[in-house]
């Protein structure tokens, strides 16, 4: 497992800055984040802007960052297009991620979770045949990221 985090329950050891009750994330979140982000909810497939996630057209030194604290989350050179209907990557940059078990819809999965603000990124899969180096496929909602 690459991703940057050993699976396990999350942690509560955000920064200060990060640290922020439901109506101060309301504030500087728009609905669609604010549901997303702190309420682990899901975008709609396909409703991210092809612009900014088409592999091939992003800058290898842009990156993607936590909309709700701006931390660093991807390499634009780690973006492929894995046709699931939400941006993929193949990795994170290193401690970007807290990665925790989610049982819920009846499944066991694994879900991401930025590792500052610790808000709902998406999921990671794990050996679905992908080709590229890690064979993992991190499912972030569009809503959660920053292109800088």
């Amino acid at each position: 497992m690459s991703a940057s985090s050993t699976i396990g329950s999350a942690s509560s050891s955000a920064s200060s800055s990060t640290q922020r009750s439901p109506e101060q994330w309301r504030a500087v979140l728009s609905p669609a984040q604010f549901r997303v982000l702190r309420q682990a909810g899901t975008e709609p497939p396909n409703s991210y802007n092809k612009a900014e996630y088409s592999p091939g057209k992003i800058a290898p030194s842009q990156s993607y960052h936590c909309v709700g604290c701006d931390a660093p989350l991807y390499r634009g050179s780690t973006l492929f297009d894995s046709h699931c209907g939400w941006p993929a990557f193949y990795e994170a940059i290193d401690g970007a991620l807290d990665l925790v078990r989610d049982t819920s819809m009846g499944m066991t999965r694994t879900e991401m979770r930025c590792a500052n603000c610790k808000s709902h990124l998406g999921h990671v899969f794990y050996d679905e045949g992908y080709k590229n180096p890690t064979n993992e496929r991190h499912c972030v909602n569009s809503v959660c990221l920053k292109l800088k």
